[in-house]
């Protein structure tokens, strides 16, 4: 069973890596909010406690990386992101959602690819707080990707027309990165 679950090129592992390409950010959450705007009819400014009491779910999901490994069994527990499309309320242009990160990561990913069932803003993992180290208080999880479209320490969501180049597409990782299909780098 287990093999059906590893895409091509990924190895299995137990323990979850410390991946980050910067600094871990310091982050205050009585000063933290998550601004969601771009093209959409209402512009949100959610602050933590706000974000908290919004309607959430515990999702199993395996977590696949670029770098050739896979997690399997990670419980999330977050806000699902159509919840807070469902806010903001795209306007009918909006076909992508570029999100940046407390550190200036970013990422794009097609919003029809987050309005699937588990994608989720997470701020729980395996059932504690998200620590800094994986992303939290609060990361995007998209199982469906590659993690590096799993932006951590997310704080603002901006609802575009067309893709935006993030951090790793701009060098050279696939947009898609579908882990299912190898889309590791692009092909332009």
């Amino acid at each position: 069973m287990e093999g059906r679950r590893i895409p091509p090129g990924q190895k299995p592992i137990r323990e979850f890596p410390l991946l980050s390409d910067g600094e871990i950010p310091r982050i205050d959450l009585s000063k933290w909010d998550l601004t969601v705007e771009g093209l959409v009819r209402n512009k949100l400014r959610l602050t933590w406690d706000e974000l908290l009491v919004l309607p959430f779910i515990s999702v199993t999901s395996d977590f696949h990386c670029v770098t050739g490994w896979s997690r399997l069994d990670n419980q999330w527990t977050g806000v699902r992101f159509v919840t807070i499309a469902k806010m903001a309320d795209p306007l009918p242009d909006a076909k992508s959602v570029y999100m940046t990160a407390d550190d200036g990561y970013t990422t794009s990913v097609f919003l029809r690819d987050l309005m699937e069932d588990d994608a989720l803003l997470a701020y729980k993992f395996e059932d504690r707080p998200l620590d800094l180290n994986h992303g939290g208080p609060l990361r995007l999880v998209i199982p469906r990707k590659y993690a590096y479209k799993s932006i951590k320490w997310i704080r603002r969501i901006d609802f575009m027309a067309e893709q935006k180049v993030g951090y790793w597409e701009g060098r050279g990782y696939s947009d898609a990165a579908d882990p299912w299909k190898e889309e590791r780098y692009s092909s332009h």
